[in-house]
This record gives C-alpha cells, sequence and structure tokens, in this order.
C-alpha cells in the first residue's frame, strides 16, 4: 500500500461492562479474538509498521499479538491514564516519525472489511499531501455515536461527539466510525494542538478533521456499511458481532458449494476447511482448524475440534464428538460417540457409542484404526491402541492397551480377547 504506512490499533479498553478480567480485545468470537480480525484487517494493507496502543491486561495483548503476527514490525505503546482517543493517538506519536501516511483502527472491531479499508486508504491517496479519509455510515438510531456535520454545499465541516451535540445536532443521522487514514506528516502537526475543552474533558481525535477543514486542507469521507463499524462494549453486543460475522463464515462455504441446512443452528469458526458437495446438518459446531473433504456429511448435533480431519466422502453424524481425529474416505461414526486422538483408515464403521479412551489422566494418546474395520456398538478402546485393518469388535467389548489385535480378527467380551471359532465366546 506505498512506503511506510503505519497502521495504529486502539486496544487499551478495560472492557469494565463486559464484567470479566480478560482484556476486552481478547474476547472470543468465531475462532479468533477481537484482536486478531483487526489485526488481520492491519495485515491486509501490508504496512510497513502496527503500533498497538495497550493499557488494561496489555501483557496479555502483547503476546496476543507477537504470536499472531510474529514476522511483523509490532510497537506497542501504552495509554496510561487513558484521557481519550486524541490521547491515545498522541502516546503513539513517536512510533510515527517518517510514516506517509496513519491509519486508525480500533481492537474491538472486528466486522470491517479489508477491501473497506482498502478503499479508505485509496482516498486518502487520491485526495492528497495533508488529507484525510474517514468513514461514516447512516444510522437510523445515532444513539452513542459522534455525529457528522456538513457545511452549506455539502463538504465535510466537523465531528462533534454526542454528549458535546445540541438538540438539533442529535438529529443528524450520518455518523462517525472513528476509522481514520491520516496524512503523517500533517498528523503529527496536529497532534500536539488538540485540546481538552469538552463536556469529556478528553482528547478526541474526531477533532483532527475539524482541524483539517480551518487549515483548507482536504477532508474525504467514504461510505460504509453500519454493521462493518459495530465495536463492542458488552457482552451482547460481542453476541450481535458473532451473529454477523458468523454468518459472513457461513455464507462463504454456501457460495463454495457446501449444503447448510440451517444456517441460524450452525456454528463453524474462522479457519475451517469444507469441501464442495458436503452437507452439514443442524446443530453442529465445527472449530478452527478443522479440514473437512469434499462429499462428507456432519451432524445433526456433532461436534468437531481441533485437528479433525475428514477424507472426501467421511461422515460424522449424532451426537459424535472428534478431537485430533483423522478419518479416511468413506469411514462413518454416526452416532453417540467420541473419537479423541485418532488416525482411522478408509471404509471403516465406527459402531453407536464407541468411545476412544485416549487421556489417563496425564497425557493424551493416539489410536490407529486401519482400513475396512468394524468397531462393534458400545466398543472401548483404550489409547493407545492400534485396530488393523479389517479386525472387527463385538458390541461393549474393551480393548486395553496390551490387546495386540492382527489384521481381520474379530475381539469380545470385557476385556476384549480373540473370539476362537471353537467355542464361539471368545474365552480362553
Amino acid at each position: 500500500m506505498g512506503t511506510q504506512t503505519t497502521v495504529v490499533i486502539l486496544a487499551a479498553g478495560k472492557g469494565t461492562r463486559m464484567k470479566s478480567t480478560r482484556p476486552k480485545v481478547l474476547s472470543p468470537l468465531c475462532g479468533k479474538s477481537l484482536l486478531g480480525w483487526v489485526l488481520a484487517q492491519a495485515e491486509a494493507l501490508d504496512p510497513d509498521r502496527i503500533v498497538l496502543v495497550i493499557g488494561h491486561g496489555g501483557e496479555a495483548v502483547e503476546a496476543e499479538a507477537r504470536a499472531l503476527l510474529p514476522d511483523r514490525d509490532l510497537r506497542f505503546v501504552v495509554q496510561e491514564p487513558q484521557l481519550g482517543t486524541g490521547h491515545a493517538v498522541q502516546v503513539a506519536a513517536g512510533e510515527l516519525e517518517g510514516s506517509e501516511r496513519v491509519v486508525v483502527l480500533y481492537g474491538d472491531m472486528a466486522l470491517l472489511r479489508a477491501e473497506s479499508l482498502q478503499e479508505l486508504v485509496e482516498e486518502q491517496i487520491q485526495a492528497g499531501v495533508g488529507s484525510i479519509a474517514m468513514m461514516t455510515a447512516c444510522s437510523l438510531d445515532p444513539t452513542g455515536y459522534g455525529r457528522v456535520l456538513r457545511g452549506a454545499e455539502g463538504g465535510f465541516a466537523a465531528i462533534v461527539e454526542e454528549r458535546d451535540c445540541t438538540d438539533e445536532q442529535r438529529l443528524v443521522d450520518e455518523v462517525n466510525t472513528g476509522v481514520y487514514c491520516f496524512d503523517g506528516a500533517a498528523l503529527r502537526t496536529d497532534l500536539p494542538q488538540l485540546s481538552s475543552e469538552n463536556a469529556q474533558s478528553e482528547y478526541y481525535i474526531t477533532d483532527l478533521p475539524g482541524m483539517a477543514v480551518e487549515a483548507g486542507r482536504p477532508v474525504i469521507t467514504v461510505d460504509l456499511d453500519l454493521e462493518e463499524s459495530l465495536g463492542v462494549n458488552t457482552l451482547s453486543q460481542l453476541a450481535e458481532v458473532r451473529w454477523a460475522m458468523q454468518m459472513r463464515i457461513l455464507e462463504e462455504h454456501m457460495d463454495a458449494g457446501v449444503l447448510i441446512e440451517d444456517p441460524a443452528s450452525t456454528y463453524i469458526d474462522a479457519g475451517v476447511s469444507i469441501g464442495a458437495g458436503t452437507r452439514i446438518l443442524p446443530c453442529t459446531v465445527i472449530r478452527s482448524g478443522v479440514v473437512i473433504g469434499t462429499g462428507c456429511e456432519v451432524g445433526p448435533f456433532s461436534h468437531l475440534r481441533v485437528g479433525t480431519q475428514l477424507a472426501p466422502g467421511a461422515e460424522v453424524g449424532n451426537f459424535t464428538e472428534c478431537k485430533n481425529a483423522i478419518l479416511g474416505a468413506g469411514t462413518k461414526a454416526k452416532h453417540l460417540s467420541y473419537l479423541g486422538d485418532a488416525e482411522v483408515g478408509a471404509g471403516t464403521n465406527i459402531g453407536a457409542g464407541t468411545i476412544f479412551a485416549n487421556y489417563d489422566g496425564q497425557a493424551k494418546h493416539l489410536t490407529r484404526v486401519g482400513d475396512g474395520v468394524f468397531v462393534g456398538s458400545g466398543t472401548t478402546i483404550v489409547a493407545p491402541n492400534e485396530v488393523p485393518d479389517g479386525a472387527t469388535t463385538g458390541a461393549g467389548a474393551v480393548l486395553t492397551r496390551d490387546s495386540g489385535m492382527a489384521p481381520g480378527e474379530v475381539w469380545v467380551g470385557v476385556p476384549a480377547r480373540k473370539m476362537r471359532p471353537s467355542d464361539g465366546t471368545g474365552a480362553n
């Protein structure tokens, strides 16, 4: 996006109204933190550096950012005390030297699309030296937003925070979303001029566009869908943003040929791969990191967790949970089963009520199941273990760690033993 672009992310909020000890920007949202979504927005601009203004829980915020973007030039500045959005950018001023343009984002605004942000930057570049591009939106209920005031010819005039609005100004439906792209040199000149003479005795970033107008510099507004501007200050707002993000994710999968029978009851995180022709049935939860092939069926009431991979044609059904489990092509686990830390071959049937007992109280262990295996209903497999190709377990069998099955054998009982043709019972 050009030479010396800096993105500043305001991430110092305490999130007091969320009643949580966790920093607000680390709240989970569809497989990422709020901050994770915003860092992805910043990454879309390919900036030279990203500056995060941190405060409450700053160490955790810094650790999250570095883990997500280990190769990016990240800078961190602490805003303490917190005296408004303008003050937040002021404390970051030392990291803005040499930047041709500065983009300001918010750590809780997860729904902002990368293409909207790119349009904003392009508008600022076209507007030229000293300019500001800012995002505005129209709202039927502008309560809580700063109002955008325009001059007689429709050009931008000023932003007035709601607390400082007159009764007439409160009726304005065009609102400020808080996202800006500044000319870097002009921003560095203007920041020290901000005043705290307002109802909150704070330094407002919203004063900067008005200062540009007074100086005769261009201020360009870019229309934004109001949904993209939604921030998070309460758990109910987090739920609202989660729903909007979830619908985006589901729509992307449906556009790619995935049949989702009931989007309203389907939960799929970001970072899930699903092949075309797969059916996702109602009341299914699929977490980030899951890979599902083509022509699969998942659900209803299935839970697929991190590390799960379904090869083409595999099926996972009613009340089955998979964690770190690889299922081969055409393999089925249709009912009431837990498949944890497993590698299952192709064409295998996992009977109802099967449990892969992967945890011994201290560590997780792997179970390998071969091709063409028939696992009888109610089987428990104590890991680590191996069920070889073509083997069968009887209903209710418990395979202990020392089972030692061979290919094609049939094991039954508790503990399971090889079934002998002479007695048909499996007893020795």
